[in-house]
């Protein structure tokens, strides 16, 4: 046989493999649905501690954007769990300025799926140094956004 040059011909040649296809998937839906046993599902909790659309857990994500809010973001990768900021300098200090970049390590909403990390630099006769950034601060950081990571599940379980 010689191939088929003709495309509504070569498309109609493929429907009945599509039909098929989509009704082998369909019974192997159902077949599954079947399978469920009934009252035997889980609940599903709309406030979970995991959940994880955007591939991290979400309140970890939206409280640490929030927290970091009022700084300028470089880098914002969700599936990934990493936000760094740029360098921000306070208004009411322009010789000092931080940069942060936050981890989310775990699905869960846990302390130890948080990892905060600062970097400081102070300006000296026209040049950025870097200087030491106190431990209190970052942890102090991690415990805001811890705080506010659990303030958004409470609200979503109402």
């Amino acid at each position: 046989m010689g191939m088929i040059s003709n495309r509504t011909e070569s498309s109609k040649a493929r429907m009945p493999v599509r039909v098929l296809r989509g009704a082998a998937i369909g019974a192997l839906a159902l077949g599954l649905a079947a399978c469920g046993g009934g009252n035997d599902r889980p609940q599903a909790d709309i406030a979970a501690s995991q959940v994880t659309y955007i591939g991290v857990n979400s309140y970890l994500w939206r409280a640490s954007l929030e927290t970091l809010s009022f700084m300028p973001l470089t880098q914002a990768d969700s599936s990934g769990g990493v936000i760094v900021t740029d360098w921000y300098a306070n208004p009411d200090s322009p010789t000092e300025r931080v940069k942060v970049s936050v981890s989310i390590l775990d699905q869960d909403l846990r302390a130890d799926a948080l990892r905060v990390a600062a970097s400081r630099q102070v300006l000296t006769d026209g040049v950025w140094i870097e200087a030491p950034v106190q431990a209190a601060t970052v942890q102090r950081l991690e415990d805001i956004i811890l705080t506010k990571a659990r303030d958004l599940r409470r609200s979503a379980i109402g």
